[in-house]
């Protein structure tokens, strides 16, 4: 068999010209057409004509017919052997044409898979990270009658149902190629609808003029919010103190606390039914300590106070750095007991110098020290003296001012000096104020309620039975309220905020500074993601992959080199990062460039570094919006590096 009866494939060529003229075969090509000698015989009817056959080349025209024994097209095309029409066509009197391939009527699976490369790499070209061009192949023709210019549309069906249209145009004497910028496409999602690619706009920021129901009042509301995060060691007593507060100011019935006490009872740990309140899943409660940021509310003289208690376990830092970078103040709570303030003071592994430096780096200048736990010391003004003396002189080193740290010895379990003054004798020595005092006295840090909105996305709760999307997280920026158009990022769709939550409570407009939760109609679940912002949808937030940053190494017994691989966070985002460039050394003091290029970075050196995400994260500048543009660098379960964003680089596909 000549040809493969399920493809049609040709096994052998079905001709071999053994002339002894010059036209014979030279290693299976004709001399006269260039063509081999199996393209030849598709086009004869049989053998002996193949020889014979004139060799077609066409010169585009506007007026195509079709040879009922050829199916060529005939007119409008000239044909003859290459030297006589090149002879026609060699005088500088003519115009210069393009000699076409010859095409079939219906595209080989050849043409097809050629076209497909083609489009792929053409596309390839000259375009950015956002747009795509269309380009159009255009073929100059043969003028007529002085014609400088025409066009053609030819539509062609494909075999396999697939219509393609080219639009021909001539212009000059060679083929040009048209690039048309696309700034908005259609793609289609995962769920099937189509979503735009928003191109960030050119205006100012400061050209933006905040609406009159931003900026707040007088008669809106008495309190403002405080956002307090609570950090420490594992097993300081953090999630303790915090269900004991909450308990004494009522957010915690009897009920529901006589229920903890029991349960914690049964599982023979009784001292963890205050820890209980916020420890809510069951491995927390089985291990015995916090693993999530617990959130919870309550309402101070001055403020109202969402507490975000942090987890203390080394393995759980990430999701420390996630909640409580929300964090307007803190609250740092302290071991007394012998042995372990030392552990969480230690340069190798303890939380309480760890958390102290990010808790820094979030931006916080205002912290609470409770040295927890002093019931165990027998309320020893000695003991507290010591923790003041070597935690205070670390606290100075991290940025912390005196006059910004306060020191507050108390005892969860006893009750003591929490929510007033202590009780305990043998705390009399102490003449400072209790707890809750302590955080009415805090100041509230500046909000940036004329600039756009901007809402990092803590977490999303996605309900299946109503098809509702819900997205938490802390207004940096901006305001918003009830039916208020926003633009989620990254994924770029604009969705309707349906409702809102401040506190657990419904409310109508929130504002810089407030930790809500946004109800959004018109979006789907997968279009919203923990990592990702609401902002303004005339002023989009920049995405990328590639950043410049200014960052402090910390204690780190290995040098950050070229090519090292670290854990990148941000706000509430989570990436695999590599450093690909060390551009400087830093002074510490002036901040002047000491040494460019260097090799490695060592512990305590300010440097300048560029590094590349493994995925898109949202970002800005830090000196346009802080909260975008701190970020924290992490190898082998240790942060290793505090730094902000210099530089936007654009985004690497």
């Amino acid at each position: 068999m000549s040809a493969c009866d399920i493809c049609g494939v040709l096994r052998n060529p079905l001709v071999k010209v053994n002339n002894k003229g010059d036209t014979a075969a030279v290693g299976g090509i004709c001399k006269d057409s260039g063509a081999s000698v199996m393209a030849m015989s598709l086009f004869a009817s049989s053998p002996q004509h193949m020889a014979k056959m004139p060799i077609l080349f066409e010169a585009q025209k506007s007026v195509s017919s079709t040879d009922d024994h050829l199916n060529f097209h005939k007119d409008g095309n000239f044909r003859g052997t290459f030297q006589e029409f090149n002879s026609a066509f060699s005088s500088q009197n003519h115009h210069k044409v393009n000699i076409a391939a010859f095409k079939f009527d219906a595209p080989s699976p050849d043409d097809l898979v050629s076209n497909g490369l083609r489009s792929v790499k053409s596309k390839s070209k000259g375009e950015d990270s956002r747009g795509r061009g269309t380009n159009f192949l255009v073929e100059s023709e043969l003028a007529a009658n002085g014609l400088v210019s025409s066009s053609t549309s030819v539509t062609r069906e494909r075999h396999n149902g697939v219509e393609e249209n080219d639009s021909t145009s001539g212009s000059g004497n060679k083929p040009e190629t048209f690039n048309t910028r696309m700034d908005t496409e259609s793609l289609p999602s995962k769920s099937g609808k189509a979503r735009s690619i928003i191109e960030r706009k050119t205006e100012s920021i400061s050209q933006y003029i905040p609406e009159k129901w931003m900026t707040p009042n007088n008669k809106d509301d008495g309190l403002s919010q405080l956002n307090l995060a609570i950090v420490g060691h594992v097993d300081s007593g953090k999630s303790t103190l915090s269900g004991r507060m909450l308990h004494l100011l009522g957010r915690i019935s009897q009920k529901e606390m006589h229920k903890y006490e029991k349960e914690a009872k049964q599982q023979g740990k009784g001292s963890f039914a205050f820890a209980w309140a916020l420890d809510e899943s069951a491995e927390e409660r089985e291990r015995g300590i916090t693993m999530t940021v617990g959130v919870a509310f309550f309402t101070s003289r001055k403020y109202h106070v969402v507490l975000l208690d942090s987890p203390g376990h080394r393995d759980f830092v990430p999701n420390m750095i996630s909640g409580a970078t929300q964090a307007d103040a803190a609250i740092l709570v302290v071991d007394a007991s012998m042995g372990s303030f030392e552990a969480g003071i230690d340069a190798i592994g303890g939380q309480t110098r760890e958390h102290a430096q990010l808790i820094r780096s979030f931006g916080v200048d205002q912290i609470i020290i409770v040295v927890n736990k002093m019931d165990v010391v027998e309320y020893s003004k000695e003991r507290f003296d010591v923790i003041k003396q070597k935690l205070g002189t670390f606290l100075r080193s991290c940025g912390f001012k005196d006059s910004s740290i306060l020191w507050i010895p108390a005892s969860a379990m006893e009750n003591q000096n929490l929510v007033a003054n202590p009780s305990e004798a043998r705390l009399s020595w102490f003449k400072g104020p209790s707890l809750l005092d302590a955080i009415d006295s805090l100041q509230l840090p500046e909000r940036d309620y004329s600039k756009p909105l901007l809402m990092p996305i803590c977490d999303v709760i996605k309900s299946q039975s109503q098809g509702q999307v819900t997205a938490c997280g802390k207004l940096e920026s901006g305001a918003i309220r009830t039916g208020s158009k926003v633009l989620v990022m990254p994924s770029g769709i604009t969705a309707t905020a349906r409702s809102l939550e401040r506190d657990s409570q419904l409310c109508n407009i929130a504002r810089a500074g407030d930790n809500v939760t946004v109800n959004l109609q018109g979006i789907e679940g997968n279009q919203v993601t923990a990592g990702g912002v609401i902002c303004h949808p005339d002023y989009p937030v920049q995405v990328t992959n590639r950043l410049q940053l200014k960052i402090l190494v910390l204690d780190i017994s290995t040098p950050i080199v070229m090519g090292s691989q670290l854990e990148f966070h941000i706000h509430h985002a989570k990436e695999a990062a590599r450093i690909v460039k060390i551009l400087s050394l830093l002074d510490p003091k002036t901040g002047n460039t000491t040494k460019k290029s260097p090799r490695c970075l060592l512990a305590k050196q300010n440097a300048i570094v560029e590094v590349v995400l493994q995925g898109p994260v949202c970002v800005e500048e830090y000196s346009s919006c802080r909260a975008l543009g701190r970020v924290f660098l992490r190898s082998s379960g240790r942060t290793i590096a505090l730094g902000i964003v210099t530089q936007v680089i654009k985004r690497e596909e």
